[in-house]
């Protein structure tokens, strides 16, 4: 069965390795498949696969014009010894709940789960689809998606990459990460604004015809590392199948019980994955979405309202504070009951009146999920009353998702076992991690001397790419305004003053 993937806002379709170079649609809509494929296979055997091989079973059904000897290649090329466990996304039971930890990768997030992948299948797409430009990777990052993008692409043949984040938006670990960044094909800037306004002005650089056709004149197209990507996203259906079967094999459940997840949620692209694994037939009864006081997904979740017009926080879990989720259009689209035209003025009012509400219909649609969002004063209690608990330290991402979720169960008393997805290490927020579990240990200490702290309460060794920016040099330090990151493109790839 062939899965093609058609535009959120038109009929324009494409296949599989077509819509991962391309990374946006032409008309500014996001790829989806033209059908879920279900996940037919017994859950026990599934349960006796190693990660690549059910990476494998899962991808195949969604890249159906990928050979299995390009997709092994590049399963096996993206999932090795550059994770720090076999395992690859290791399942941990604190307090009740189990984490899924996705930060073993090379940068200690769980963007490196699609990232370590995403050049292989760019890579791969443009030899099957006989592209010969060089393809030039365009990110906006809230802290973690730009340093793995560019860890996956650095010094990939015939790739170039350009990541842009907030000046003041990510935290010291994150900046650190990426302005140290090797590779002679990496590009780092940081914006005056914040991740929204690099994520429109990122969309609206794929979107401008005499933009691509100066740097397609030259020899480069415009691709995307985003989870607006769909080579970001069928790559992160596979973890939560993954955790299922984690739990059956270590006989936690049966195969056939139901299981809860709870994702900290900003770009929406995480827990989208998970309910594409709901949808292939993996028994899950609530995806429970955890936002931070940036609550615009929590807010729609309980009023069928998305309003971006309100005051943007910066909070302890940077990766969350965002106002525009892109890949809510995923899910708009869907229950729509898939009408581009629908989804296309839903997403036009967003843009230019900052707001959309959608239909009691539609609303039907959102029955899986559960919002919910955290104080900093819950996130911070939470990992406080894990730790103490149990000696298990989370980041303030996965302590926002604990924090819901912990709540959601005390309201509902729902007791159905719950994965939670830790979305990164706690070294990467070390200073508030610390702060959280005891300010006496955080107050008047350098960033350096919070994560010897956090090793020393955690017992956990301090990862390698932490280490390594202890001594790496800075390499990046362009500081420019979102109207002239056009122009830092085009300088990076030495068409600044072409005509």
């Amino acid at each position: 069965m062939e899965i093609r993937y058609k535009s959120t806002r038109s009929d324009l379709e494409v296949t599989a390795s077509e819509a991962i170079l391309q990374g946006l649609s032409k008309d500014g809509g996001l790829f989806v498949p033209t059908q879920i494929p279900a996940l037919d296979e017994d859950l026990n055997t599934l349960a006796s696969m190693s990660y690549q091989e059910l990476a494998y079973t899962v991808m195949s059904k969604f890249l159906t014009d990928f050979t299995e000897e390009e997709l092994k290649y590049c399963i096996n090329g993206a999932y090795d010894s550059k994770f720090d466990s076999p395992l690859i996304a290791p399942l941990k039971k604190a307090d009740g709940a189990y984490y899924l930890e996705l930060f073993h990768g090379t940068t200690i997030a769980f963007k490196d789960m699609a990232l370590s992948i995403l050049p292989y299948l760019m890579t791969t797409a443009a030899r099957k689809n006989g592209v010969d430009q060089e393809i030039v990777i365009l990110t906006a990052t809230s802290g973690d998606t730009g340093k793995a993008a560019m860890a996956g692409f650095a010094d990939v043949p015939g790739t170039r990459i350009v990541v842009f984040y907030p000046k003041d938006g990510v935290s010291y670990i994150q900046e650190r990460q990426m302005v140290t960044q090797r590779g002679e094909n990496t590009c780092v800037a940081a914006i005056l604004g914040n991740f929204d306004d690099a994520q429109s002005a990122v969309k609206k650089m794929f979107g401008d015809p005499a933009l691509n056709e100066k740097i397609g004149e030259a020899g480069f197209r415009f691709s995307s590392a985003n989870s607006i990507n769909i080579g970001r996203l069928v790559p992160q259906i596979v973890y939560y199948v993954y955790a299922y079967a984690q739990l059956v094999k270590s006989g936690e459940i049966k195969a056939g019980d139901l299981i809860n997840i709870t994702v900290p949620t900003g770009n929406f692209g995480n827990i989208l994955a998970a309910y594409y694994a709901k949808l292939m037939g993996l028994p899950v009864k609530k995806l429970i979405c955890a936002s931070n006081v940036n609550k615009v997904l929590a807010d729609f979740f309980e009023t069928g309202e998305y309003d971006r017009k309100r005051e943007f926080i910066l909070t302890s879990s940077p990766s969350m504070d965002i106002l525009i989720s892109s890949n809510l259009e995923r899910l708009i689209y869907r229950i729509t009951g898939n009408e581009s035209a629908r989804c296309a003025a839903f997403m036009k009012d967003l843009s230019s009146k900052g707001e959309y509400c959608i239909t009691d219909k539609m609303r039907e649609g959102l029955k899986d999920f559960r919002g919910g969002f955290a104080t900093e004063e819950e996130n911070f209690a939470g990992i406080r009353e894990l730790y103490e608990k149990t000696g298990y330290v989370i980041d303030t991402h996965t302590g926002i998702a604990n924090a819901v979720y912990r709540r959601y169960a005390a309201e509902t008393g729902d007791k159905t076992p719950t994965v939670i997805a830790s979305t990164a290490s706690p070294y990467k927020f070390a200073g508030s991690v610390v702060g959280a579990i005891s300010h006496e240990k955080a107050e008047g200490k350098s960033d350096f001397e919070l994560i010897d702290e956090l090793r020393a309460l955690s017992g956990v060794p301090e990862p390698p790419a932490i280490t390594d920016i202890r001594t790496a040099p800075v390499r990046h330090e362009t500081v420019t305004e979102i109207e002239n990151m056009p122009d830092v493109v085009l300088k990076f790839l030495g068409l600044s003053d072409r005509a």
